[in-house]
């Protein structure tokens, strides 16, 4: 379970749906003031070099940010048609690179970290397992001076989950928690750890927003997870909200190649009632920039 790092696949086009999604979300339940507890469970290093010899080497980002920034803030040409949401995650980004050149990709621990409010109290706890990565996320981390309103643990985030939830009430006496679940998937298991992490976490607090990544790829578990969710969802009588993103395969692949990551979802339980909209506006076009070959898709269910 080590081997993963995330480095290797910063800013490819499973983080742009990934964070616009979660931006989304966020900028709509940071509409009421009440503070709010956020958790990932699976931070990674928080934030990544896309110049460095892990993104060179996957040159991931090249199919994502880059093409999406290149195409929606070119140095020269018209830009490509835009939504608020995605001109939001540009923004966002952009703040990382303050030079004009893209090289460093804000991680989702430094995406909810940015859109965090002080007079709130808001509240981010970090989950990273992996002795390097986690090591390098504190670091990072140290250096943002933020004092309590973010933590760090190196444990087990399925684990570190479980006694946050109910979160404790915040200054005016609300409880409100936004909890993000992107493991690697490396191992099988780990699809049945998310559910298994989920059906507990709405027992514990029924109101909690939770988003869930997951890579859609030919294997029975990753085909399940969404059906297993939405089920999770409908008996616990919760909202939810299925977007899925596939921007096809390389039209150079070689027969024997293998083809890589080329599609993912995002499933969120108790969605703000703006993102279907918001990602039903989106998608279309990132797919019209991303898209590369055969296999395009994008889709935004919802039900509850």
């Amino acid at each position: 379970m080590f081997s993963y790092r995330h480095a290797f696949h910063a800013g490819n086009h499973a983080d742009v749906l990934k964070h616009i999604t979660l931006m989304a979300t966020l900028r709509h339940l940071m509409l009421k003031e009440a503070g709010i507890h956020l958790i990932d469970t699976h931070a990674g290093a928080g934030l990544y070099r896309l110049d460095g010899d892990y993104a060179e080497k996957g040159g991931e980002a090249q199919d994502g940010i880059v093409k999406l920034m290149a195409a929606m803030r070119p140095t020269e040409g018209q830009p490509a048609e835009s939504t608020p949401a995605i001109d939001d995650y540009l923004d966002l980004v952009a703040d990382f690179n303050p030079s004009g050149s893209l090289r460093v990709y804000p991680g989702s621990p430094f995406v909810m970290h940015r859109l965090m409010r002080e007079a709130s109290r808001d509240r981010l706890k970090l989950f990273e397992l992996h002795p390097t990565d986690g090591k390098t996320l504190s670091g990072n981390v140290a250096q943002l001076e933020a004092g309590r309103s973010i933590t760090v643990a190196r444990e087990d985030g399925f684990e570190g989950l479980r006694p946050m939830l109910p979160p404790p009430p915040g200054a005016g006496g609300s409880r409100r928690a936004l909890v993000l679940i992107d493991p690697s998937y490396e191992i099988k298991s780990d699809y049945h750890r998310v559910s298994a992490c989920i059906q507990e976490s709405i027992k514990r607090f029924p109101t909690g927003c939770y988003l869930v990544w997951y890579p859609v790829i030919p294997r029975p578990e990753a085909h399940d997870l969404p059906r297993r969710l939405r089920t999770l969802s409908q008996q616990a009588q919760r909202p939810w909200l299925h977007a899925t993103l596939a921007i096809g395969q390389r039209p150079d692949m070689e027969i024997n190649e293998r083809p890589g990551l080329t599609a993912s979802g995002m499933f969120v339980i108790n969605p703000p009632h703006t993102l279907k909209a918001t990602l039903q506006a989106s998608l279309p076009l990132l797919l019209k920039v991303l898209g590369r070959g055969r296999g395009q898709a994008q889709s935004v269910e919802s039900g509850g």
